[in-house]
């Protein structure tokens, strides 16, 4: 019969031991206590002033000098915590020390186990010289999954070369509220275009032979207000309908085999202590068997920020019973106070064991216990940035860039005179730093280390744009420069010299936005969460300034969040073109001089709404009549532009739209499409199939994605889109709580953005009371660019379905051409 253990208040049987292979549990059953807790935690090397994780220097105090490994390892290690992203070190000459490392490892250490090998990898491998690829926002914006796994795949090349085993990515979150720090990390609002493209990601990494880990889980993102680390208040239908689909597809149809537990607490409950998600929904559900790790302290602060441990032994038995494996980024909590806990009788061993064998099944999958681990020699060279790195980072940053307006200014190559002088202003407009997110090496690392250069070349938008020109035909103007104000501040000193510029230019290109960085230091990036959503300091001063010369501004946003710039799309006084770019990498300003020279024709989509004000965040498209505008109140939360919108230099028309007259609950419908290019320009469209269930027994979105695939066109080229649609994409957690599809008429169409309408039938704000009331404060209906096909009728027959794990979770796409 199995025991009873007690862990500070929780009261169950002990764990059953995963299953493991032979020499994993030999080698366990030799394990001293001080052995097993060495394997379930990290050792955080090189660690100097620089903070780059949350009250890194109180939790870090009593951690040894890297001086003392041999004293540190004597029992073991499990995690060598960021060897290469801690500080700027040369990587042949830090590969050649790792090898030597492993091998003492093996050698002096009892059981002669190697270090697992854990580094930061969301925008590129985070170390000195490495490629920094677009932040995930971009990725969102590509509508590209293919591309991003092919990204992850050359990340994971450069990390396992360097003898690293595990990435802290792909970051899972679903954007709720861009006021919202970590917004730059994420890759959408909507669940299905994060868990498509955060899988691909797993793929490619894990193809590449370094475990991903999935991160935050669960429901991060929506914290309260957007403050980091804040109790997020979702109920468990809107975690099961929102917050768990990514991760869910990245276990299941990614195959990732690590997951990271979120700071927040969730309705009341620390992530780290939160069995219910950790093992209930994880394991027992999704049948997840890999290893679930610490965000960095976590466990700690179930006892300082959390209080819901009395102690660090306390909080170690608490994560442990939950089912978190492995303590990073140290072990402050699985060590010696665990131990103690232990040895008192507070925590079941059981636990311990638990976690430890699923720790030393991760390094046997990883090779770390094979013979001839570390045998074989450290690169002698290695090229992180290289031309196969550098080519897939132009492409994605390219694909990201979302034009938002445009009166006909862009592209400057279109001009009947090609213009003469240019003026290229604004605090991102010549600053590298400005086109990297808060992950990349430079902004979370380097930034403590002003002496060292990047270590790699990245252009900024007014160094691209003289060799845009040539790529697109034109001859190069005369480009000038001004800054104008700073990011933050409030200094207008600079306002004049840039005005002189424009006013004397042909046309004036002004690189507005953020700077990431992390707890202050920084407008966007990990603690630097905002109150308002206008554009930090003096900036849109700075481009109503530049609008009123009367030379044609185009204004480009380099930001790691959406701002709320209608005063630009939408106003008297609004610049001519407007192009979005979310920090889009070491080839962003090659990609952003690319679209607005004319070379690249411009394909991305918004992977999250442009919000109109703060006020009326949070905010999703995802919303039920009720969540949107209408005459029951007088506060507006339509955003500027809608969550899938992005204009580009051709046109795309829709036709021939076909769907399943109906469908099973538990099967699938196809849909098809033509999609022409109408226009004489080459491009790329976003083919997005949209849905609507028309009555269920809970409220449901008005609209909501299904599927969608990224075509390129030739000009007057045309093609059918067929899509395979699972009914499950139509699932949603109904009052007993489980996930089901319901019979019943759905509506399908095919449109530009989530707001394209083919003009029949209501909208929102009529929808919502049939007319039956008026606000004498009524929302203003906004025109706004877009096309989409009739809705087609389609029923879903047979019982209600409950969705198991045999159910498909992502649609298939083929292009005829």
């Amino acid at each position: 019969m199995p025991t009873e253990t007690v862990v500070e208040g929780q009261t169950g049987p002990a764990p059953a031991a995963p299953q493991v292979s032979d020499r994993v549990a030999a080698l366990h059953a030799e394990m001293t206590l001080e052995e097993k807790l060495a394997q379930i935690v990290g050792y955080w090397l090189d660690q100097g002033g620089e903070v780059v994780a949350p009250m890194q220097g109180e939790m870090a105090a009593g951690q040894a000098g890297s001086d003392r490994l041999g004293e540190v390892t004597r029992h073991g290690i499990g995690h060598y915590t960021r060897v290469y992203g801690t500080r700027p070190v040369e990587p042949v000459e830090r590969a050649r020390w790792l090898w030597d490392e492993q091998r003492r490892l093996k050698a002096s250490t009892r059981l002669g186990i190697p270090a697992l090998v854990h580094e930061e990898c969301l925008t590129g491998l985070a170390a000195w010289q490495a490629a920094t690829f677009p932040t995930p926002l971009a990725w969102g914006a590509s509508f590209d999954p293919a591309l991003v796994e092919e990204m992850g795949a050359v990340i994971g090349d450069s990390m396992r070369t360097l003898g690293i085993h595990q990435g802290l990515a792909p970051v899972l979150d679903v954007v709720q509220d861009p006021r919202w720090g970590r917004v730059d990390e994420c890759i959408a609002e909507d669940p299905y275009v994060v868990g498509t493209v955060g899988t691909s990601y797993v793929r490619g990494l894990q193809g590449a032979g370094v475990h991903a880990t999935l991160k935050h889980f669960v429901g991060y993102s929506g914290s309260r207000a957007g403050r980091n680390h804040a109790p997020v208040s979702a109920g468990p239908r809107e975690v099961a309908d929102t917050y768990l689909p990514p991760f869910e597809m990245a276990v299941r149809d990614g195959g990732a085999r690590s997951v990271m537990a979120s700071y927040n607490d969730l309705d009341g409950v620390p992530n780290h202590a939160a069995h219910e998600y950790l093992t209930e929904i994880l394991r027992d559900e999704w049948g997840f068997d890999g290893v679930v790790v610490a965000d960095y302290f976590g466990v700690a602060f179930l006892q300082v920020m959390h209080a819901v441990a009395a102690d660090r032994g306390d909080a170690a038995g608490q994560a442990l019973a939950a089912g978190l494996d492995i303590e990073l980024p140290t072990g402050d909590a699985y060590l010696a106070p665990l131990a103690e806990a232990v040895r008192d009788g507070r925590v079941d061993e059981a636990f311990v064991d638990r976690a430890v064998l699923r720790a030393l099944a991760q390094k046997e999958e990883l090779g770390l216990l094979d013979l001839d681990a570390f045998t074989g020699e450290p690169p002698s060279t290695v090229d992180l940035d290289s031309p196969r790195h550098r080519a897939v980072a132009r492409r994605l940053a390219e694909e990201s860039v979302v034009l938002l307006s445009n009166d006909g200014t862009l592209p400057l190559s279109g001009w009947s005179e090609a213009p003469r002088r240019v003026a290229v202003v604004g605090p991102n407009a010549h600053r590298a730093d400005a086109l990297m997110g808060c992950y990349s090496f430079a902004n979370h690392v380097l930034a403590h280390h002003p002496e060292h250069p990047l270590g790699f070349e990245i252009p900024t938008v007014f160094e691209a744009l003289g060799g845009a020109f040539a790529d697109a035909g034109v001859q190069q103007p005369t480009l000038v420069h001004a800054r104008g104000c700073e990011v933050d501040g409030t200094d207008t000193s600079g306002f004049g010299e840039a005005v002189a510029a424009v006013r004397s230019a042909d046309v004036g290109i002004v690189v507005v936005g953020d700077q990431a960085g992390l707890f202050g230091r920084g407008t966007v990036g990990e603690g630097n969460d905002v109150e308002s959503l206008d554009l930090p300091g003096a900036q849109r001063q700075l481009v109503e300034a530049l609008v009123a010369t009367g030379t044609p501004v185009v204004m480009v946003v380099v930001s790691g969040r959406p701002y709320a710039i209608d005063w630009a799309l939408d106003g008297d006084q609004r610049p001519a073109a407007v192009v979005q770019s979310f920090f889009p990498g070491e080839e962003g300003g090659t990609a952003i001089s690319g679209v607005v020279a004319g070379g690249v024709v411009p394909s991305g989509r918004l992977p999250v709404s442009l919000p109109r004000s703060a006020g009326a965040q949070p905010y999703t498209y995802l919303h039920p009549i009720l969540g949107g505008p209408s005459d029951v109140t007088s506060a507006d939360s339509t955003p500027a532009r809608p969550f899938g919108f992005g204009l580009s230099y051709t046109e795309f028309g829709y036709s021939e739209l076909e769907v399943d007259a109906s469908a099973p609950t538990h099967g699938s419908f196809t849909v098809s499409v033509r999609v022409t290019n109408t226009g004489d320009v080459a491009g790329a469209d976003v083919v997005q199939l949209y849905g609507r269930d028309v009555v269920g027994s809970l409220p449901r979105p008005v609209v909501q994605l299904l599927a969608y695939e990224r075509v390129e066109l030739a000009p007057q080229e045309s093609v059918v889109v067929a899509f395979a649609v699972p009914a499950a994409r139509f699932a949603f957690t109904d009052r007993s709580h489980r996930r089901v599809v319901e019979p019943g008429d759905v509506q399908v169409w095919v449109g530009s953005h989530a707001t394209a309408t083919d003009g029949a039938g209501l909208d929102d704000l009529e929808e919502a009371t049939g007319g039956a009331i008026t606000n004498e404060k009524a929302v203003a209906r906004r025109d706004i660019p877009g096309t989409a096909t009739p809705r087609a009728t389609l029923t879903l027959t047979g019982e209600v379905h409950a969705v198991t794990a045999v159910d498909q979770r992502i649609a298939t796409t083929a292009v005829a051409r």
